[in-house]
């Protein structure tokens, strides 16, 4: 039967390990955490180059959003 052990069982006996074992404990567990790091962040990023390419706005669009964005804004808030 599998016992599942919690993060706080872990830390429960890793208390009771001598300073040398925590040390060993850390020096095992690191190229584990390294190496499973590296796997999931190698997926390739979607370059975002181009995405507003076609698209027409003009600084007058964008100060009328800032404008609609901020009218509700007021000094009394902060």
């Amino acid at each position: 039967m599998d016992q599942t052990v919690t993060i706080e069982d872990a830390l429960e006996l890793i208390k009771q390990l001598s300073l040398i074992d925590k040390i060993r404990l850390i020096e095992r567990i690191a190229p584990q955490i390294e190496h499973e790091l590296t796997n999931t962040q190698s997926k390739p990023r979607k370059s975002l180059r181009g995405l507003w390419r076609g698209s027409n706005v003009s600084e007058s669009d964008i100060n009328q959003m800032r404008q609609q964005v901020w009218r509700n804004f007021s000094d009394e808030d902060i």
